[in-house]
């Protein structure tokens, strides 16, 4: 079981450091259609109209927040009956799949595999129509996020594949187009950065996915997360050569361009780099295992940040 205790200390000393550099007198928000900065009086956040994302990186009042959120995780809660039969019925899709097709464990898979095995998957969703369904969409990042360590309250629709890459996952999209989540959070680039994509077919490729995802799901928030960092010298990933030869700083800059975009967009960008790199801007060997993936710790400091997007979300709407 994880822990939240050398995370709290970790966010405790985000937390001071942000606000060392930051003027404590007035300190304010501004909406924008896809994340907060300063501008607005934070006493006044509660009492904003409009559906809000925050930058988890922006401000100390968010990471105050999370700070909170890590060491009560009062936002979880216990799934409905529904949700709970809806995913039974997704796992034994997924079960019956691999033991047909004698291919062994998930991660075995080829891509094909893969695709087949998450087009069952969304095609038992589609079928059920749950409630307070969320799709995570992207690369090994995604996949490998723990069912148990995911937010509580939510059907999750985990359509993430090893290796993925933006230009894989636009034609693949089509899978889940008969469900109807709630929310999709879309993370994928940094296998396409790997493989030496230029930064403008990556971009082009997001934007059509946002594009793709806005008009099939009318109705679902769209979340595009950033990019995380990599370890760069202390990363022991096998790939760890291509890992080098990709700066962190390109990841940030890449990473300014898809919240440019996904304001353009009018859809939301979720900021998850700052919450997992170091004062250098690479990754904290803390949250990953290899200095690419995520460790459990890892995936506590994104489950946090998910946390926050909804319970903000939920507040916004009551508000509305």
């Amino acid at each position: 079981m994880v822990t939240a205790s050398p995370l709290l200390d970790y966010v405790s000393d985000r937390w001071k450091h942000k606000c060392s550099v930051t003027e404590m007198g007035d300190r304010r928000l501004r909406v924008t259609p896809n994340f907060l900065k300063i501008n607005i009086p934070t006493t006044y956040l509660w009492s904003l109209p409009t559906w809000i994302l925050v930058s988890l990186t922006a401000n100390c009042f968010l990471l105050s927040l999370l700070l909170v959120m890590l060491r009560h995780d009062n936002l979880a809660v216990t799934p409905p009956d529904s949700a709970l039969a809806t995913q039974a019925a997704v796992s034994d899709v997924a079960a019956s799949s691999v033991a047909i097709s004698a291919i062994g464990p998930r991660h075995q898979l080829s891509y094909d595999q893969w695709v087949d095995l998450l087009k069952q998957e969304a095609k038992a969703i589609a079928e059920q129509q749950p409630e307070h369904l969320t799709v995570l969409a992207g690369d090994s990042i995604s996949l490998w996020f723990p069912y148990d360590m995911l937010p509580k309250g939510y059907t999750w629709l985990n359509q993430g594949i090893s290796g993925e890459t933006s230009a894989g996952l636009l034609h693949r999209l089509e899978l889940f187009d008969d469900t109807r989540p709630d929310a999709i959070f879309v993370m994928i680039g940094i296998n396409d950065l790997i493989r030496g994509v230029p930064d403008e077919d990556i971009l082009e490729n997001q934007r059509q996915i946002i594009r793709h995802l806005k008009a099939f799901h009318r109705r679902s928030h769209i979340v595009v997360q950033s990019i995380l960092p990599h370890a760069a010298e202390q990363a022991t990933w096998e790939g760890r050569e291509r890992l080098l030869a990709i700066p962190n700083r390109k990841i940030r800059a890449l990473n300014q361009d898809l919240e440019a975009m996904a304001a353009e967009e009018s859809v939301y960008y979720l900021d998850l780099y700052g919450l997992f790199a170091d004062d250098n801007g690479n990754m904290q060997m803390d949250f990953s295992t290899d200095g690419l993936h995520l460790s459990p710790q890892g995936y506590v400091v994104w489950r946090t940040a998910l946390q926050m997007y909804s319970q903000m979300a939920l507040d916004a709407e009551a508000e509305e």
